[in-house]
């Protein structure tokens, strides 16, 4: 496993960080036990970086994979608190949850614009406050939107950036993939550290795995690159690639074999655009939210790609 310098922040992370919203209750819902071992594996196999958020159930997961190898890897977690208070109780629910006495990443979650950015700067400044205690190494934001990344690579109070980036931009909701690109260099260049989220366009991309990864790993200014994995297979096929840049015949057919479903996110607003995009009539609206048809869904991801919420995702 390769491992880089991640910008200016001191910390050295490998180029696969393990995205622990899969395993958890809002996506696989697997249990504590099941979810450890699936970031044990991980962890044997050389991923040194865990990317969690507080919205997403894992802590118990990461704190017993942690206690079963006494191995600490860099944790990167995320809160959508708004001001100093809630802030504070974020950080202590991840260092109770996790059992670490210091986060390494914190992040402000799912920054929608600069004003957004505003709005929560109470919090933001309580957690550079936290950093200078020593109790959180890195301050960051995460975000869908071009405009948050280009604000944030301004700002002298992030170290790091967690952006969507894939090669078709799906889930970018302020443009398109080469602007955000653009963004993404200047933050780099700024001595941000950019770890990429949704790489296969919350599993919309994994009928084109190997472009789609490759387009990512090609790009120098993304450091590290987080992938949901909620399985063995899963976490033993991506640290093939990455380390090798290939799957071998065996790989591929396990990867292929993993049973996989449509899953909608809480948040969809009911719009209908997938509706519309849906030409296997396997997606209809139910109470004002989205509900796949499993019996006619192809998981072509089509209908993630028309989401201007990014609430579709195949898992």
């Amino acid at each position: 496993m390769d491992y880089v310098q991640l910008g200016r922040t001191g910390l050295k992370v490998s180029r696969l960080c393990f995205g622990a919203l899969t395993i958890g209750p809002l996506q696989a819902n697997l249990s504590i036990d099941d979810g450890a071992e699936v970031i044990v594996n991980a962890l044997k196999r050389g991923v040194n970086f865990i990317d969690t958020a507080e919205i997403y159930g894992t802590y118990p997961h990461l704190k017993a994979a942690i206690d079963k190898t006494e191995t600490i890897p860099v944790v990167a977690t995320k809160t959508y608190a708004y001001d100093r208070s809630g802030a504070e109780k974020s950080l202590e629910k991840a260092r109770s949850g996790c059992g670490l006495d210091v986060i390494d990443i914190f992040l402000l979650h799912e920054q929608e614009s600069v004003h957004t950015i505003r709005g929560h700067m109470d919090a933001l400044k309580y957690l550079c406050k936290a950093k200078e205690r020593g109790i959180i190494r890195a301050v960051g934001i995460s975000t869908h939107n071009i405009e948050v990344v280009r604000a944030a690579a301004e700002m002298q109070e992030i170290d790091v950036i967690h952006p969507i980036v894939n090669r078709r931009g799906i889930g970018i909701g302020d443009g398109s993939i080469e602007e955000m690109l653009g963004a993404v260099r200047r933050a780099f260049h700024k001595g941000k550290g950019i770890y990429a989220m949704k790489p296969l366009g919350g599993g919309n991309l994994i009928g084109s795995y190997e472009e789609s990864l490759n387009f990512v790993l090609n790009i120098p200014e993304v450091h590290s690159i987080a992938l949901g994995m909620k399985s063995e297979q899963e976490v033993n096929a991506n640290v093939e690639y990455f380390n090798t840049g290939q799957l071998d015949s065996s790989t591929k057919k396990r990867l292929n074999g993993i049973e996989r479903r449509l899953h909608v996110e809480f948040w969809c607003e009911g719009c209908g655009k997938c509706v519309e995009r849906c030409s296997s009539n396997a997606i209809r609206l139910e109470n004002g939210k989205a509900k796949a048809d499993v019996s006619k869904c192809l998981l072509c991801g089509y209908c993630g790609s028309a989401c201007p919420a990014f609430a579709i995702k195949i898992i």
